[in-house]
């Protein structure tokens, strides 16, 4: 009976102890996650699209393509919409740290001249991967590919 009692008492100990461990593991872990999601870049307001890279050898620049027209994107809360020379598009983005995703949401499609800028960024707005932004007026949308991106400069009043 003495046997029965000391390994029962020696179970319920490893137990507790085994609990204790885990919930400060776990407070640990969800500690270390909370500092993981710290947005680095401040993104929001109004930006003007100055260059879409598609590839090495691939790119499209709005203000020659159509200099009459201001071409930007706009990211306000949880939402960006972007004005280009024709059309518009907009969906919602989430940023973690240096990391974006941009929504698919609605894109208006007139039929225009010109819609290298539509084109270019209907190919590459699936793919932004990465934000990053310099003295808080030129900002770097990365493609999960390295050679493709949009660089953006910031609007001024």
């Amino acid at each position: 009976m003495k046997h029965i009692s000391m390994f029962f008492a020696l179970a319920l100990t490893l137990m507790a102890t085994s609990c204790t461990n885990s919930k400060e593991q776990s407070v640990a872990d969800n500690n270390s996650h909370a500092q993981d999601v710290v947005v680095n870049a401040d993104i929001k307001g109004q930006w003007y699209l100055e260059n879409i890279v598609l590839n090495d050898t691939v790119n499209v620049r709005p203000s020659e393509v159509a200099p009459e027209a201001e071409q930007y994107i706009v990211f306000e809360d949880s939402t960006y919409s972007i004005i280009t020379n024709c059309n518009s598009i907009s969906g919602s983005y989430t940023l973690v740290g240096d990391s974006i995703i941009l929504g698919a949401g609605p894109m208006t499609e007139k039929a225009c001249e010109n819609m290298a800028t539509e084109d270019a960024l209907r190919n590459i707005l699936p793919n932004i991967a990465t934000v990053s932004v310099e003295n808080d007026s030129v900002a770097r949308l990365g493609g999960s590919n390295p050679s493709e991106y949009i660089e953006l400069r910031k609007a001024t009043k």
